[in-house]
Order: C-alpha cells, then sequence, then structure tokens
C-alpha cells in the first residue's frame, strides 16, 4: 500500500512492482508497474510525480509528470521513469519509485463566444513578463 512519508507529508511513495531489477541506461524510459489498482472518488485525481531525490542524486524522473489517474479508471498504476543523467541506473523491486497526490479538481462547462474580455497582459506568452 502506498504510504505517506511523515505526517505533513502530500504525497505517498509508489514502490516498483517488477520480478527481476531493471537497469535505465542514460536517455531511456520505462513503464514500472506498481501492483496498485486505485478507486478514486469523483472530483479527485491522482498525480505522479516525481521523486525529489531520484531527481537530484540520480537524474531519475517521471517523464509525463504529473500524470494523472482519472477517477474512473480501474487499472494498475504504473509510473513513466527516464533517466536523465549519464549513468546506468537500477531500479529493484520494492524501490520507491514516485510519489502519488490525490488531489481535488473542478469540472467546467465551456461556452462559445465570439471573443473574450481583454487583460493588461493580453497575448503575452512565453517570457512575456521578464526576468524580475
Amino acid at each position: 500500500m502506498p504510504q505517506y512519508a511523515t505526517p505533513l507529508s502530500a504525497g505517498m511513495d509508489l514502490r516498483a512492482n517488477i520480478d527481476s531489477p531493471v537497469t535505465l541506461r542514460p536517455m531511456e524510459r520505462h513503464l514500472f508497474p506498481t501492483g496498485l489498482h486505485v478507486a478514486i472518488p469523483a472530483g479527485y485525481e491522482g498525480q505522479v510525480r516525481p521523486r525529489s531525490g531520484l531527481a537530484i542524486k540520480h537524474g531519475i524522473t517521471v517523464l509525463n509528470s504529473p500524470g494523472t489517474i482519472d477517477a474512473d479508471y480501474r487499472g494498475e498504476v504504473a509510473v513513466i521513469l527516464v533517466n536523465l543523467s549519464a549513468d546506468d541506473f537500477t531500479v529493484s523491486d520494492g524501490d520507491r519509485i514516485a510519489q502519488l497526490v490525490v488531489a481535488r479538481h473542478e469540472v467546467v462547462g465551456w461556452v462559445p463566444v465570439e471573443q473574450i474580455d481583454d487583460t493588461e497582459r493580453g497575448e503575452g506568452g512565453y517570457g512575456h513578463t521578464g526576468v524580475k
């Protein structure tokens, strides 16, 4: 079962559920099963996020971060890890490979319009607000 590492942790540790160790070579990705099936309540989602220790120490991260687990999904939770380092990294059965955060989300209804309101920012995109 996923567990919180401390009483104030937002994420629960997800562990690899594999028959034998898997070595990720540099820039290689792999889908790791966790053995976990969940029933997330309506109005919530599961967010699969990287573990900061794996990222900083080994260059290992969750490729589609955050991965979303929808409330109607009933398959096994799996984690796509990628090795962004220059060194091989081996994952063994039971290793903590990611964290799961369960969060509330909204469902919106779209209304088609001819024009949207203007703002001070307008169409300014990536990097528009400057460096400071």
